[in-house]
């Protein structure tokens, strides 16, 4: 003992000098945690909004097309609901709520005896008043740390509310499963009520609901909730709150949803969602947020979509994505896939997949605004660009798709046959830089490739921006940007060439050109009845085909090809499938729409592209779109077609 005693005085010696500090630091740390909690712990947050709040979009014409967020309603007052509700939750979560401060070391005692008997997890041992810290203060981090700051979170609440407020703040926010949190949430999505309408054996079952509010949620498992309803009822019986014969009196409680069953999302829900976030308050309930989406238009482009897809049988075409928007850039359709529960992953906004020849709308730009006209000439001929150190042989040699090369040409000619050639001396005459400077003015982020086979699409780059970079020309104001939500004026059409020549200068020949693929060019089968613009784009070995173009007051992307990258069928060009596709969307969208006169059915146009690129050869345009020699265009029935033609390489 005198060595132990020694032992002791010969550390007071050392710590003796230090006791002060020692007793300010546990006084600093204690100011410390009392501010913080001030700072962060406010004490009615369980009471405010849900931060990520319940929304409901609709198409542009109040239709909900899907819910997604946390149903949260307006806090309850405990004096105004049956006694029997507080009861339920005090009976079968924390037995002595009324008499602890906050931490129960009997009931945790109470809990794994409990459990042990049962030979499971049947009691809690955390409080009503630790449940309302974790839930309104704290992560579902799992820790010694959050513990200990549940603990203090609690025994801060219990010095500065009433037992009732406690209560209240926790009926008003805990969590019932289906995106209901809060009490008031839950009495409407289980049962369609009021909170303080409730009876006996629904109180139970929402009680009961808060100890595994996924598994025990009675929209799908029904006789699960009754038997934990029950079990509730039991704990009410042995602590006083019911009689026996209250509790034999009570009925089970019936599922009756107070909320229509609604989709979680859709591509274009799913995409619009961060903007009616962005655009909405935090408030109770649910919010409803009106979007563009034409609920015609979408059926339209998903039914065009499948059909297109059944008719590509055999050819390795397994997905396609469309986007449909007006030239201020409201989305009205969007196809992100051929099947949303299969796969969410939108193809029209997430994917990032080259647009081939379609960018060669940023070259001819670039190139327009270099001071070039489409009349200018460039020699289709075979090129070789070398890098330092690089021997003949070794270079980067593009060549046209259909292998041929066609002299000296205008650059309308070029455009309307896609010539490779032609867009890469372009691009290496006026600069990557110039190209990548119109890629950003027309609002598409994220730089370009700096090789030279960039002047062809190389560059990844989602759908619905390349259709934004289109809306462009065709509103002729830049950049576009592109929105869901709704808006009261009316949408434009395409603007007069003429009204752009002082703020937009080039518009009025790059719309030329654009035209002139529709008409004579490697656009040939999406032609319309009335003006339209557009381009084609295909990738290397065919692993994508686009078509992206205007008319009326419609914007329209059209992609297809495979998730895994793999090349589709020879045959799939950009002038093919997607051409057509965008031909029997838009005709009969702008049909609807009252933009295009109906006209007696016709098949689609079918072009023979060996013949066209044979022809083509020799063709020159002229300043107003037209070939001054233009190659005959046959329109081939195709009832008896199964599948598309079989054109040859893609321009």
């Amino acid at each position: 003992m005198a060595g132990v005693a020694a032992r002791i005085g010969s550390v007071w010696a050392v710590v003796r000098p230090y006791r002060w500090w020692a007793v300010a630091a546990v006084v600093g740390l204690f100011v410390a945690l009392l501010a913080w909690l001030v700072a962060t712990a406010p004490l009615d947050r369980a009471l405010e909004p849900a931060k990520q709040p319940s929304l409901i979009i609709t198409d542009m014409n109040g239709k909900a097309i899907a819910r997604r967020g946390d149903y949260k309603e307006e806090p309850v007052t405990i004096a105004q609901l049956p006694a029997h509700v507080p009861a339920a939750f005090i009976a079968i979560e924390d037995r002595r709520f009324r008499e602890h401060w906050g931490v129960d070391p009997i009931g945790i005692l109470r809990a794994l005896v409990t459990n042990a008997q049962a030979g499971g997890v049947r009691q809690g041992g955390s409080t009503l008043t630790q449940q309302l810290a974790k839930t309104s203060f704290l992560s579902s981090e799992r820790s010694i740390k959050r513990k200990l700051q549940e603990v203090i979170i609690a025994l801060y609440l219990e010095a500065r509310l009433s037992k009732d407020e406690i209560l209240q703040n926790y009926l008003s926010s805990v969590y019932f499963g289906d995106g209901a949190y809060g009490i008031r949430a839950a009495a409407r999505t289980y049962f369609d009520k009021a909170p303080e309408e409730l009876d006996l054996g629904e109180a139970a079952m929402l009680a009961g609901l808060v100890q595994a509010p996924s598994r025990l949620a009675p929209s799908r498992h029904l006789e699960d909730a009754r038997e934990r309803a029950a079990q509730v009822i039991a704990a009410m019986v042995d602590t006083g709150a019911i009689t026996k014969a209250q509790a034999a009196a009570a009925r089970p409680a019936e599922y009756r949803p107070g909320r229509k069953n609604l989709p979680t999302g859709s591509y274009f829900a799913d995409w619009v969602l961060p903007q009616a976030r962005e655009a909405t308050e935090a408030d109770y309930g649910e919010i409803v947020v009106k979007t563009t989406l034409d609920p015609r238009l979408q059926k339209l482009a998903e039914q065009m979509i499948l059909d297109g897809l059944a008719r590509a049988r055999g050819l390795n075409v397994n997905q396609a994505a469309l986007v449909a928007m007006r030239l201020d850039g409201r989305v009205v359709a969007m196809v992100g896939g051929t099947d949303y529960k299969a796969s969410s992953f939108n193809r029209a906004t997430q994917a990032q997949r080259q647009p081939g020849s379609s960018f060669k709308l940023f070259v001819y730009l670039a190139a327009l605004e270099a001071g070039k006209k489409p009349s200018d000439t460039i020699v289709d001929e075979p090129i070789e660009l070398c890098e330092p150190g690089q021997q003949p042989g070794e270079c980067y040699a593009p060549k046209n798709d259909d292998l041929r090369f066609r002299g000296t040409i205008s650059l309308a000619t070029a455009f309307a046959a896609s010539s490779n050639i032609a867009a890469v001396k372009l691009a290496q005459e006026v600069g990557i830089s110039a190209v990548a400077k119109q890629v950003k003015k027309l609002g598409i982020e994220g730089g370009v490739s700096i090789y030279p086979a960039m002047a062809l699409g190389t560059t990844p780059i989602p759908l619905i921006d390349m259709t934004r970079a289109f809306a462009a020309v065709a509103s002729g104001k830049y950049p576009v940007k592109a929105t869901g939500l709704w808006r009261d004026d009316p949408p434009p059409e395409v603007t007069p060439p003429e009204a752009t020549k002082a703020s937009w200068p080039v518009r009025a020949d790059m719309m030329q050109l654009l035209q002139s693929v529709v008409r004579n060019g490697t656009g040939n089968a999406a032609r319309l009845p009335i003006p339209a613009w557009g381009k084609t784009g295909t990738t290397q070995n065919h692993r994508d085909a686009l078509f992206i173009g205007f008319a009326g007051d419609l914007v329209v992307g059209v992609w297809v090809g495979n998730d895994d990258n793999s090349p589709m069928a020879a045959s799939i060009v950009g002038g093919g499938l997607p051409a057509r596709l965008w031909k029997g969307f838009m005709a009969q969208a702008l049909q609807m729409e009252g933009k295009m006169q109906a006209v007696q059915e016709i098949a689609p146009v079918e072009v023979d592209m060996e013949a066209l690129a044979t022809d083509m050869e020799g063709m020159t345009i002229d300043l107003n779109g037209e070939p001054n020699n233009p190659p005959p265009v046959i329109d081939i029935p195709d009832e008896s077609v199964t599948e598309p033609p079989v054109p040859p390489e893609p321009r």
